[in-house]
């Protein structure tokens, strides 16, 4: 898959408030357009990132809040991505938006303001 292509039409999973996997899972069915038979457990959101139909270049945005909330979920959700980026029959991009500000068309973070490097 072509990174460029995949990000002409990004697909954006914006995780700000979800600090649970039901939520999670909600956003996931939701932002990939997720059959209805998807049982919003890890495997089922494994196989359905194996065949999305089409290449996609998943944005994940906000997702600090997540990963603090609930740090063993957030690292089997970091897992199926990268397994499922790697295994996809059709290509699967996954990028984590670092600090996106609010308001931009990628969604936004948890964060207050951009990071300071010193």
């Amino acid at each position: 898959m072509k990174l460029a292509e995949a990000l002409r039409d990004p697909v954006v999973l914006d995780l700000r408030g979800v600090v649970d996997k039901s939520a999670f899972m909600d956003r996931c069915a939701t932002a990939l357009a997720l059959p209805r038979w998807f049982g919003r457990n890890w495997d089922a959101l494994a196989d359905c990132l194996t065949d999305l139909g089409r290449p996609v270049a998943l944005v994940v945005t906000g997702w600090q809040a997540y990963a603090t909330a609930r740090p063993s979920d957030w690292e089997t959700a970091q897992d199926v991505f990268a397994t499922a980026a790697d295994t996809s029959t059709t290509g699967l991009t996954v990028l984590l938006a670092l600090g996106t500000p609010r308001g931009t068309p990628l969604g936004g973070s948890d964060e207050e303001g951009p990071a300071s490097l010193g």
